[in-house]
């Protein structure tokens, strides 16, 4: 570090200007997954049967990962400008929500209340989550040069805990509001929100004398920067990104209903918990570990490998089905479970690092928010693909056991894709050459 930055105090400190704001950012939206908490109190206030309410979650999805793909341009040009974006529409997304759930409870059984709570929730607080998740990703990467996937890791960790994070406290003011409570919550959830937020952004910053490269890469439109390698290559991060994605909600999405099913009732609150932990701690660990590997893409390889040994062994097993009173088998679930989650986060936090390598930091704000649309289809078909499933089986405990055949299938096509059609990146070719 220069005199220049050592003087500069927190101005030039990476972690108040890029790991702090990050995580502010990341810890807000993040809560996004806490949906299914009060979708059922939601739909019972304002007149609506719960999975009317649940398709807000699944805009919500959708809009985070389009807003993503078509705002990634404003991220790469000015990120208080995309950050500032961010917190007005999250913030004014969950008040607007909290709005239309107060008159929905005047008027129980109308459309219009469920159509706001979709466009606030769905749409508003989707350009504030693709914004605000692309936002601080570049600007880590930037601080953090020498362990880029670390500092990615930290703050997607941070989406990943915050569900975690905010469960309890939800659930208290459901409880301690009184009447109205669910509206309540939300009016005041927006203000803390837009508060952790707007600091976020104001902290945010690039690093002090950072220049973009004045490279053709930088000139040239996003889709040459993809055709820089070849396609194919772009191709199969973006459907591997897409499957791990789809298989996770898949498995995510029955998880409460397979852990009653193997006799654990009575602990779907703390295995949730435990779930939430190795969701985070995946797209830590995975994306630190990704640092000292020559090709990141090896992270993707180990997680379908892991997912595809242990799905293969719950399926062999009927583990679902024989779970209940057989300690080997909860356990064996149980790992499923949580290593599906590890591998669904470490897939979020180790693909910017992953593209930076293939393609450099120019545009990665660009690239990355196009890739993100992966992650909008997979929000439309992940849970979807599983309620198909198990609605269409003999039984509910069949349908779950079903849905393993399905992620299983869509896990070797994954690796197949990770293996032939992701070519070692410009980093593991430059390593090899070194050595």
């Amino acid at each position: 570090m220069s005199n220049e930055q050592k003087k500069g105090g927190w101005r030039t400190n990476k972690w108040i200007r890029a790991a702090i704001p990050a995580l502010l950012l990341h810890c807000s939206i993040g809560t996004v997954y806490c949906w299914s908490l009060f979708s059922e109190n939601i739909g019972a206030y304002i007149g609506h049967s719960k999975p009317a309410t649940e398709w807000a979650f699944s805009f919500a999805i959708f809009f985070l990962g389009m807003s993503a793909a078509f705002l990634g341009n404003v991220v790469e040009k000015d990120i208080h400008k995309s950050s500032l974006i961010a917190t007005i529409c999250f913030a004014a997304g969950m008040a607007g929500t909290g709005f239309f759930i107060w008159y929905g409870g005047k008027h129980p059984g109308e459309m219009l209340p469920l159509i706001g709570i979709y466009v606030c929730y769905g749409f508003i607080m989707g350009i504030g989550l693709g914004t605000g998740y692309l936002s601080p990703v570049k600007t880590l990467m930037l601080w953090f040069q020498d362990r880029k996937g670390l500092a990615t890791g930290l703050a997607v960790a941070g989406f990943g805990a915050a569900k975690a994070i905010a469960s309890p406290i939800m659930e208290w003011m459901l409880k301690n509001l009184g009447k109205g409570g669910i509206y309540k919550m939300f009016f005041i959830l927006a203000i803390v929100y837009f508060v952790m937020m707007f600091v976020g952004h104001l902290l945010l910053k690039k690093p002090e004398g950072w220049h973009e490269p004045q490279t053709k890469e930088k000139g040239q439109g996003i889709m040459s920067v993809i055709k820089s390698k070849p396609i194919l290559n772009y191709v199969g991060i973006w459907l591997m990104f897409y499957i791990n994605i789809t298989c996770g909600l898949a498995l995510i999405s029955q998880e409460k209903a397979i852990v009653k099913c193997i006799g654990l009732a009575a602990s779907v609150g703390l295995i949730s918990t435990v779930s939430a932990v190795f969701n985070a701690g995946g797209r830590l660990g995975f994306s630190a570990w990704a640092d000292k590997m020559k090709d990141r893409n090896t992270i993707y390889k180990m997680i379908f490998v892991i997912s595809i040994a242990l799905t293969g062994a719950v399926i062999l097993t009927s583990g679902i089905k024989n779970g209940e009173g057989n300690i080997v088998l909860t356990i064996l679930v149980l790992a499923l479970i949580f290593m599906v989650n590890a591998g669904y986060g470490g897939g979020f936090s180790n693909v910017p690092t992953l593209l930076s390598d293939h393609y450099g930091m120019g545009s990665i704000s660009a690239i990355h928010g196009i890739t993100l649309s992966a992650w909008a289809f997979a929000g439309l078909s992940g849970n979807q693909l599983a309620t198909l499933i198990v609605k269409n089986s003999s039984d509910a405990v069949t349908g779950y056991q079903n849905v393993l055949y399905a992620t299983i299938a869509l896990y070797i096509v994954a690796l197949l894709l990770a293996l032939f059609f992701v070519r070692p990146s410009g980093k593991a070719k430059a390593e090899k050459t070194e050595a």
